[in-house]
């Protein structure tokens, strides 16, 4: 199989779809890799690394999408991207189309498979494609968080740990699951007062015998929550319901009434965002402000740190690349149902229940995509 990896054209997007170390591993397998000119430079990976690594390279995108079998990469394709598609070839990248109508449509124009990141599944549960993604947004909201909050970015002008004498930044995080975790873990490592809202008790008390006493665990209620977020100087939305739109949580109501200058990071924002005011925002122009209240919406965040982001996330996808190349799709998902729920759009059809209930579409099954 010839797989194609072309550079990422979303804004300050820097990550690639594939390492040299990756397509070491594809040749080895006996297949071809087709890199763009320049695909790899943000992730510090060269067009020398990838020659080294037995990869050719193709001047332009449009050379990649031609020539690939399947086509690795990491955010969703743009509208430029997604006319280059066509019937039969495989698209292997997040996706997130639950709140994208229009890459949907023309997704499903194109004729493609097309194989989400965020919906593979792992026995006994898990996303374990999305999982080192969530790890970097996680612990990158913190970061942000704390800049959002200084008096120049248009925050309190709070530091997160405070200093003796004063008290330090009360941080909320919005859900339990991977990357809420990580973004209590840098909170706590800050100095922050931190706590975490889940509606599964299981997980609360799992966070509580890892943490502690140095965090305060809630369950989820809307009283509970309204309070949480009313008081916070950083609230960290980390929802998430794999495949769907993710809840509005906090509502356009609660933001007069919290303190002004207060943040908000929506981690969530790739499936809608989990903040009733949040809207995508890029790393060129991160935070916008509604009724005094900061808000940092980037849609791509572990794009701002591609090479830590790029070898993380090429540590899970290689297995699922490497079984798709050597069996193609059709056998690969047929022989692991975990990678079948990663199908999303096959054939002009809409494979993903919860994406299909989002936009109000018809849902086909998986197993109509592999019988055809």
């Amino acid at each position: 199989m010839l797989i194609g990896v072309p550079k990422e054209i979303k804004n300050h997007e820097y990550r690639v779809g594939m390492t040299p170390a990756a397509v070491r591993e594809a040749v080895s397998h006996g297949h071809g890799v087709l890199v763009q000119a320049g695909a790899g430079v943000g992730a510090d990976c060269s067009d020398a690394q990838y020659l080294a690594a037995g990869a050719e390279i193709a001047a332009t995108a449009a050379k990649v999408f031609a020539r690939a079998d399947m086509i690795v990469k990491v955010k969703e394709p743009q509208p430029a991207e997604c006319t280059m598609l066509r019937e039969g070839q495989v698209l292997f990248t997040y996706l997130h189309l639950a709140p994208d109508p229009e890459q949907v449509r023309l997704l499903r124009r194109s004729g493609c498979t097309a194989i989400a990141y965020e919906t593979v599944t792992a026995l006994g549960g898990g996303l374990p494609l999305l999982a080192p993604m969530s790890e970097v947004a996680g612990r990158m909201s913190i970061q942000v968080g704390a800049a959002a909050l200084q008096k120049t970015s248009g925050g309190r002008g709070v530091l997160l740990g405070g200093v003796p004498g004063v008290p330090p930044a009360r941080v909320v995080v919005i859900g339990g699951g991977v990357a809420g975790t990580q973004a209590a873990r840098m909170a706590i490592g800050l100095g922050a007062e931190v706590t975490v809202l889940d509606s599964s008790l299981p997980r609360l008390r799992q966070l509580d015998d890892f943490f502690g006493a140095r965090l305060r665990t809630v369950y989820a209620t809307r009283l509970a929550m309204e309070d949480a977020v009313l008081s916070a100087d950083l609230v960290i939305g980390a929802v998430l319901i794999a495949g769907a739109a993710a809840p509005k949580l906090v509502k356009r109501e609660h933001l007069t009434r919290m303190r002004p200058g207060a943040v908000l990071v929506d981690i969530s924002i790739d499936q809608g965002g989990c903040f009733e005011t949040s809207r995508p925002t890029t790393h060129q122009e991160p935070t916008f402000a509604v009724d005094s209240i900061v808000h940092y919406c980037v849609a791509n965040m572990p794009g701002a740190v591609p090479h830590t982001s790029t070898v993380a996330l090429n540590n899970a996808t290689l297995p699922y690349t490497l079984a798709l190349a050597d069996k193609g799709w059709q056998r690969a998902c047929s022989e692991d149902t975990n990678l079948r729920d990663g199908i999303n759009i096959h054939a002009g059809e809409v494979m993903c229940e919860s994406v299909a209930v989002a936009l109000g579409l018809d849902c086909r099954t998986a197993e109509y995509a592999l019988a055809a």
